[in-house]
């Protein structure tokens, strides 16, 4: 890492404000975060991760849980326990009395991913990884017709996602150039108004076989009202799913009582665990007590008793709840990974992480206000209800420019093309000094005349 000198104009600090969502009242001063993380409930939690450092040690400042969460300190334990399995007992380690035998082991997460999206239990599975499962879910949940074949989803959606549904709707005979209805932002606006999605919905809705949104929008931050969604999409004949990839263990989800039909997640952002790490869906049980909806079939959505009859086995018999969709047996070293997360977000519950994440964002949004550049503006929702841990901020002037002098300071965050930085300060893990430090490093960026000294 270079040094980094600094001309800097005159700061003033010990500003106060209040948020007006939440009547909090913030400082811009390096006491004041200090003393925030000091009254931390959920402090101790930064504790149970591994916080990446640079060459000489030093943390970073990691702000990119929205991307790839950090690593649980047990879950390297709980890797090595079961290589230590395969090692001493091939493959009797699918039933031999071990605390995790293999076979049912993505049964081990099945509650606490439950209670993090709002489900029953049986309505919830850890298999694949996402866009594998939004192919999965679809096949069941898209069924067109000549006067309804239309699939809703919103712009800027993850490309993964458009590629998918593009391909669904070509593999049943339709043009996604006349198939796809997208959901825009009003000129000059950042994010999806709901009023115009139920609109659109009033207006379409007839035509349209899915809705297919983002529960949290990849790139603005904007959590959507799902409950709204799926109730004016439901009022007009509407099959309505969720992308969650942005939205699991970040947001408060009720996905049962909100009467989701389907949704689908990655784990390796906010659930933290791993690159590649195993996915999940829900399929509400409604639906997965349905025997009769198509469905890709394999082994693995069998009835469990009967999974090893095999050849005596000929007919397919789903299991009425989300297990049905399985079809291979999971990879124990993906599903490892997130038993060590899980077990943290059992240990706290949403409700607390939310609090927290509210008031970190809510200081991270109070401090950008305070820096007061032209080059930079929040493209997030300024309302919290509309938004999980990220704030995304449009760099009006080199923006890849700023991206990598923060990246020389120790801060890592993410930059979308073309000028759109993400930043997130995950509640498990990171700290209000971390926010501040971050503001104050962007601020005499933004203000100052850098010199970078070799």
């Amino acid at each position: 890492m270079r040094n980094i000198f600094f001309v800097i104009p005159l700061l003033i600090f010990n500003i106060s404000a209040s948020d007006n969502n939440r009547g909090i009242i913030y400082q811009d001063n390096e006491i004041f975060a200090q003393q925030c993380d000091e009254n931390d409930s959920l402090a101790y939690l930064r504790d149970q991760f591994l916080i990446p450092t640079n060459e000489s040690g030093v943390p970073l400042i990691y702000l990119c849980g929205h991307s790839l969460g950090l690593q649980p300190k047990t879950t390297k334990k709980l890797m090595n326990d079961q290589l230590d399995v395969w090692a001493a007992s091939g493959v009797e380690g699918h039933f031999q009395d071990n605390t995790y035998p293999w076979y049912p082991f993505h049964t081990f997460v099945r509650n606490q991913l439950a209670g993090i999206v709002g489900a029953l239990s049986h309505e919830v599975v850890a298999m694949n990884s996402l866009t594998v499962n939004l192919h999965l879910m679809m096949v069941s949940f898209y069924n067109p017709t000549p006067t309804r074949y239309k699939v809703l989803m919103e712009a800027p959606v993850f490309s993964s996602d458009t590629y998918a549904i593009k391909s669904q709707i070509a593999i049943h005979g339709y043009d996604s150039n006349e198939a796809l209805v997208i959901a825009n932002n009003r000129p000059g606006e950042d994010c999806l108004r709901m009023e115009d999605i139920d609109a659109l919905l009033d207006e379409r809705g007839n035509e349209i076989a899915l809705v297919l949104l983002s529960g949290v929008n990849y790139f603005t931050g904007q959590f959507i009202d799902m409950q709204r969604v799926a109730n004016k999409a439901h009022e007009k004949g509407c099959i309505v799913g969720f992308d969650l990839a942005h939205a699991i263990g970040n947001v408060p989800l009720l996905l049962h009582d909100w009467k989701i039909d389907f949704a689908v997640w990655c784990s390796y952002k906010y659930l933290n665990s791993g690159p590649g790490a195993i996915g999940g869906v829900f399929v509400h049980e409604k639906h997965g007590r349905n025997h009769t909806l198509q469905r890709f079939a394999g082994w693995w959505g069998n009835d469990p008793a009967t999974r090893f009859a095999l050849h005596l086995q000929p007919e397919f018999v789903p299991v009425p709840s989300a297990d049905a969709w399985q079809i291979s047996n999971p990879s124990i070293f993906s599903c490892v990974p997130l038993l060590a997360s899980v077990q943290i977000f059992d240990s706290v519950g949403m409700k607390a992480l939310r609090e927290k994440s509210l008031r970190l964002t809510g200081y991270l949004e109070y401090l950008l206000d305070a820096i007061k550049s032209d080059r930079i503006s929040i493209i997030t929702p300024r309302d919290w209800q509309a938004r999980g841990c990220q704030i995304s901020i449009r760099v009006n002037d080199r923006p890849e420019e700023l991206m990598a002098l923060l990246r020389e300071a120790g801060i890592v965050c993410d930059f979308r093309k073309p000028n759109v930085l993400r930043i997130t300060p995950v509640p498990l893990y990171n700290t209000f000094h971390d926010v501040w430090q971050f503001a104050q490093v962007l601020k005499m960026h933004l203000s100052s005349r850098v010199v970078l000294l070799d």
